[in-house]
């Protein structure tokens, strides 16, 4: 990644020390002009999470173009090395806060010793998830959430329920609304041939959105039952068991996961109806119909409000709602076929990653001046 050896990799105990930023900043530009460009440090969860690949390094060639440099940091658990790479950030001219929400007073250290702060959010982490049981960590996290808005210079929001929440602490100014956006020119387009039995849906995500299926169990087990010969591939690092429906496990990997779901027939997804599930923002089924598949998913957040526009898919609610839609498309080839393409364009129009890019650089620029 880095065209030297850095502080970090001499001594892996430096990591988040001002040496440790200062030589990687050096590693990433020629040394006579590194300290002119605008660096950005964007504290995240890891590298290759999820919300880091989407929503960050998604936008890492415009910020190339712009002559910037990014780092990303995942910020130690542990109280002493984390302030330690809290205090190295000072180098940084702008830090992004990836959705963590640090304890009150280690914010504002933060918020001292950094020019700009940006925090970037996709998830209604206000509120306790769909599978959490402890409402005092939920007030803990509320607060939390308060400050953060509060101290930061721009916030940039997954979705219009998640920039209201934050317009309660901030400015309507200072918050931007970018979506999870792809690339589809990275995903193989679907071709459908399939008809009947040996139809296969799909299913994609972590471990933690697994527990959708003890939720949604009923449902596909009775899809399976009615539709014999449906199958249903799960894309994941853990599978789950179902009768009546075969499982084909395919362990997750970023090479292979565009091209699994362009050789599947017919997206799937379900969403507690809760207020967590309000603040996602749909990157499971942006996937599918990035694929060119049909979707066919529960009535709740942005699935309702992507799935309610014409011919990309199908909203179902009961268990007799998701059999009919499943049997239709599974009978109808060439009507996936029509399905998957214009979910694929509708894509192309709202959510691709250059047409989002301009808002991502314009809120840098707005927090900086």
């Amino acid at each position: 990644f880095f065209k030297q050896k850095t502080a970090y990799e001499l001594m892996p105990s430096l990591v988040g020390s001002e040496m440790c930023i200062r030589d990687r900043w050096e590693a990433m530009s020629p040394r006579s002009s590194w300290k002119d460009r605008v660096k950005i440090i964007a504290l995240v969860e890891d590298w290759n999470h999820v919300c880091c690949r989407y929503r960050l390094r998604a936008f890492e060639a415009a910020i190339q173009r712009q002559g910037w440099i990014i780092q990303y940091l995942s910020l130690s658990r542990q109280t002493f090395p984390r302030f330690l790479e809290l205090r190295s950030l000072k180098h940084a001219d702008v830090v992004i806060l990836q959705r963590r929400l640090l304890p009150v007073w280690q914010l504002q250290w933060l918020r001292k010793r950094v020019r700009t702060l940006i925090y970037d959010f996709d998830d209604a982490l206000f509120f306790p998830d769909s599978y959490s049981s402890h409402s005092f960590q939920n007030l803990r996290q509320s607060k939390r959430f308060q400050a953060t808005i509060e101290l930061s210079d721009a916030v940039v929001a997954g979705n219009p329920f998640l920039a209201n929440r934050a317009a309660q602490w901030t400015e309507s100014s200072r918050i931007s609304i970018i979506p999870t956006c792809i690339d589809p020119s990275q995903y193989p387009t679907a071709v459908h041939k399939r008809k009947g039995a040996g139809t296969e849906l799909v299913w994609i995500g972590s471990r933690s959105t697994l527990q959708s299926f003890k939720h949604a169990r009923d449902v596909l087990q009775e899809v399976g039952r009615q539709i014999p010969g449906l199958r249903l591939k799960v894309i994941c690092d853990q599978f789950p068991k179902l009768s009546h429906l075969e499982i084909v496990r395919r362990h997750w990997s970023q090479e292979t996961e565009a091209a699994e779901l362009a050789s599947s027939d017919i997206g799937v997804s379900w969403l507690p109806d809760d207020p967590w599930s309000l603040g996602k923002c749909g990157l499971k089924i942006l996937q599918y119909m990035a694929a060119g598949l049909p979707v066919v998913a529960n009535p709740v957040g942005i699935q309702q409000e992507i799935l309610n526009q014409k011919n990309i898919g199908f909203l179902a609610e009961t268990i007799k709602q998701w059999v009919q839609a499943i049997s239709l498309l599974a009978a109808q080839p060439n009507q996936r076929s029509v399905l998957g393409s214009q979910a694929r364009h509708f894509v192309e129009n709202n959510f691709d990653i250059k047409q989002w890019e301009p808002n991502f650089i314009r809120c840098i620029h707005h927090a900086t001046s």
